[in-house]
């Protein structure tokens, strides 16, 4: 009788071993960036948010939000961020994604060629500046451009992301009815971890979205 005990856990702790590995080297699913907060926080957030007139333009340039840094070995931030963003992305030796598809959120499209695909920041580097990122060091705006630990960059077709350009929600939301919610929770959530103001227009723009949501 042990003996046939002893057969059947065999089997059993083989079945689960079979199944861990499979566990662990199947393919996983399609990343995206961080989940926003949910609207519900997005308006807490947003509430707590210091309001005041959008400040000057004067001394910024890209060049003071370092990007994009070395994330590992090769790969920068936004091939990194291709990487997660895409499908059956491949890359070269440098980290260059070579093939792939990109679906952009934003518009909807799918893009095959990395060269069509914008890494886009959420809160745009010139609207930080004007919003608070002004008075912060090098070392904090670098952060703020590289961060893949909040909801602030995502790979999305070039041509909308140049659209965008540096405007807030009260100027430019997603042409992408479906994203629309995501995207000022992800405004919110970003600008909120990193104590930047919104203008009152900004407010009642990111408001009237969220109470959509």
């Amino acid at each position: 009788m042990f003996g046939i005990y002893a057969r059947r856990s065999a089997v059993v702790a083989a079945a689960a071993l079979a199944a861990t590995s499979v566990l662990l080297t199947a393919p996983t699913a399609q990343a995206a960036m961080p989940t926003p907060v949910s609207a519900a926080t997005a308006r807490t957030y947003l509430g707590q948010l210091t309001v005041a007139a959008e400040g000057s333009s004067s001394g910024y340039s890209r060049d003071k939000f370092p990007h994009w840094i070395t994330q590992s070995g090769t790969c920068n931030t936004r091939e990194v961020v291709l990487k997660r963003d895409g499908t059956n992305v491949q890359q070269d030796a440098s980290c260059a994604a070579v093939s792939g598809s990109w679906y952009s959120p934003y518009d909807g499209a799918t893009w095959s060629a990395a060269s069509d695909v914008d890494i886009d920041h959420m809160v745009p580097l010139a609207e930080a500046w004007r919003s608070g990122a002004s008075s912060w060091t090098n070392a904090q705006r670098q952060a703020f451009a590289n961060d893949l630990a909040r909801p602030q960059l995502i790979a999305v077709t070039d041509n909308v992301n140049q659209s965008k350009g540096d405007k807030d929600p009260a100027k430019w939301l997603p042409p992408r009815a479906a994203y629309k919610c995501t995207y000022v929770r992800a405004w919110v959530h970003v600008k909120h971890y990193y104590g930047l103001k919104v203008d009152s227009a900004e407010k009642s723009a990111l408001q009237s979205a969220l109470n959509g949501c």
